[in-house]
């Protein structure tokens, strides 16, 4: 099941998500009647309107009532939803599941130099992903449209690095994708995405790691476009 806004939405409202975004209502706002939809679900009036009404509540679509019917729109958390249910059958139907990510280089605050040098990931990092990675990140703005496509990765299965202690705190778990990192003239792999499992990044943001420093490997600078390829271990 899908979540977002701390209501869960089940599948019979993500084939109701489905429907809608057939009829085009990710591209802006569609008019929907309930009995129009109903007919679609093959279920009572009253059961489409109460989908609808599970979706905006789950912050899924927006919805405007109107004499005649309403206009609804597939908002980005509803279409994220829809990703990842095609990421979902991707993983099922095609064997190399992958996504491509677009975004535009950018400074980190040294946060990924610190914590990829802690022995307690390092050596994890040097037996799951089989190199030591350059002590730091290249951090990477993504595009509106791939902040909405890396919800897919959570139907990718990563490299899991396990949580630890010292005497001090304790360290997050955090998962490994791999990757490839590509500008318009040059690629490099093996990389990695890591994504912590606490992070002060937002979904916009990018995370990754390779065994050397990719800026000088790939002659990267600030503002800088590049694709990033996630596959799966």
């Amino acid at each position: 099941m899908a979540q977002a806004t701390g209501r869960t939405v089940g599948y019979d409202e993500l084939a109701t998500l489905k429907l809608l975004a057939l009829a085009d209502a990710l591209d802006g706002q569609q008019k929907v009647s309930c009995s129009a939809l109903a007919d679609d679900l093959d279920a009572s009036n009253q059961t489409a309107s109460r989908r609808l009404q599970g979706l905006e509540d789950a912050g899924y679509v927006e919805r405007e009532i109107v004499s005649d019917g309403q206009w609804v729109t597939i908002t980005p958390e509803g279409e994220s939803a829809l990703r990842r249910e095609y990421a979902d059958y991707r993983r099922i139907f095609e064997r190399d599941a992958s996504i491509e990510l677009q975004g535009f280089v950018t400074s980190g605050m040294g946060e990924g130099r610190h914590y990829i040098s802690l022995p307690g990931y390092m050596e994890q990092f040097i037996d799951e992903l089989g190199y030591e990675p350059f002590a730091g990140t290249l951090n990477v703005d993504l595009t509106a449209e791939s902040v909405r496509a890396r919800a897919g990765m959570a139907a990718l299965e990563p490299v899991g690095i396990d949580g630890w202690e010292d005497d001090e705190r304790t360290y997050g778990p955090a998962y490994c994708y791999p990757a490839a990192v590509e500008t318009e003239d040059s690629i490099y792999e093996p990389a990695h995405v890591i994504a912590p499992e606490r992070t002060h990044h937002d979904e916009d943001q990018l995370e990754v790691i390779a065994p050397v420093k990719l800026r000088e490997e790939l002659g990267l600078e600030d503002d800088q476009e590049v694709t990033i390829d996630v596959t799966e271990r």
